[in-house]
């Protein structure tokens, strides 16, 4: 009994000083993302604000009951275009390359414009960091477990970002900084920890879920993964602004592209945006090449996020709870569902970097793939072109 205390007694110890040692390395730093890119700080806030607020508008859409004959349309179409082979799709008209063929103001019309519109107006608002910290928290759509983990996730990804930005240290102490950060997070709140371990893509792009949110709502689906982009093409710019001073100050680069990706009120814009879920190793490579585990972390996370806005984009679902919950297990489960990193690798890239947003510097004004994910049999991205 004396031993077990005693082994509790060290392992609590340990604990309190990981914490201790990440909080004079990270929260006690000179240089921050509010203190150094307070623009860029306050973009943050806001799309935690907004991604709750959007999760909402979608839910009360679904449960809108002049929606209903819509709703049974959609799903009544996508389950035909899951049962389709590739060749069936191609005759049909469905495979014209990346972008697909439907048009961007999917099937509820005026009511995601309208909600687009409101959305928009939350981007470009002011919000404290104790809104962005309990926006998961207040969202209706969210479960409480879904929530605590989407939050958690981005209290770590946070300390990441200000990490990245303390202009006071090195690469090489950024580095043991952000390996003591996932310490932190893994064992600190452990049951609503993402793994540091690859998730299969499958996860999101292969569940009866899936292209639930770009199918339904293409608006707001496009605006959800600008923002990602903008979030993993900032600290690009940042972290290779420090690594090579050649590329130093194209932070407000990145800001002035996604404003043009956001465009209009009601989403029209002339620029690319997103049409595959912004991943690390496309977006921001300098993070990957940094601290691999961080960067699976977030895309474990990312692909979570999209997991769940499908769930609740999906039309007609009997039990959304229980479907929420059971892809947030997936996602924190140590040893299921798990891929290499090759594999990992592979399908981040595979959707193409100029799909996922484009570079965060640089130009890139064509898709670099010849085959879209569609053309390799991954069907959810057929369905549903982005804004453009």
């Amino acid at each position: 009994m004396n031993n077990k205390l005693n082994n509790s007694s060290k392992i609590l110890t340990g604990l309190v000083v990981a914490i201790g040692l990440f909080t004079t390395t990270a929260f006690s730093q000179s240089g921050s993302v509010s203190n150094d890119y307070p623009e860029l700080a306050g973009l943050y806030n806001a799309f935690d604000v907004t991604q709750a607020q959007l999760l909402d508008a979608i839910a009360e859409i679904n449960s809108d009951p002049s929606t209903m004959q819509a709703r049974m349309d959609l799903r009544m179409e996508l389950d035909m275009v899951a049962n389709m082979s590739m060749q069936e799709m191609m005759a049909a008209g469905m495979g014209h390359g990346e972008m697909g063929d439907m048009a961007m103001t999917g099937p509820y019309g005026e009511l995601e414009v309208d909600a687009r519109m409101a959305i928009n107006d939350i981007v470009r608002g002011s919000h404290s960091a104790a809104d962005a910290a309990s926006a998961f928290e207040n969202s209706a759509a969210l479960t409480t477990h879904a929530a605590r983990v989407l939050a958690y996730g981005r209290e770590f990804e946070n300390k990441v970002w200000d990490i990245f930005a303390d202009t006071s240290t090195s690469i090489y102490e950024k580095r043991q900084n952000v390996t003591a950060a996932i310490e932190v997070y893994q064992t600190g709140d452990a049951q609503h920890a993402v793994t540091v371990t690859p998730k299969s893509a499958a996860l999101y792009l292969d569940t009866e879920y899936s292209n639930g949110l770009k199918a339904g709502f293409p608006r707001l689906g496009a605006l959800l993964w600008t923002n990602q982009w903008l979030q993993l093409a900032s600290l690009e710019a940042i972290i290779i602004g420090q690594v090579d001073p050649q590329f130093a100050g194209n932070v407000g680069l990145t800001v002035e592209r996604y404003w043009n990706k956001v465009g209009s009120d009601t989403g029209m814009t002339m620029f690319p945006v997103p049409n595959e879920m912004p991943s690390v190793p496309a977006i921001s490579p300098q993070l990957y090449s940094q601290s691999p585990d961080a960067a699976v972390i977030i895309d474990n996370l990312n692909m979570l996020e999209a997991a769940i806005a499908d769930i609740i984009a999906y039309p007609v679902v009997e039990d959304r709870e229980s479907a929420i919950n059971n892809a947030v297990a997936q996602f924190t489960a140590q040893e299921d569902y798990v891929t290499d990193t090759m594999d990992y690798l592979l399908s981040a890239l595979r959707g193409g970097i100029f799909n996922q947003g484009g570079p965060a510097i640089g130009e890139l004004d064509r898709s670099e793939r010849n085959r879209s994910r569609s053309a390799m049999n991954m069907q959810h991205t057929m369905i549903m072109s982005a804004p453009q």
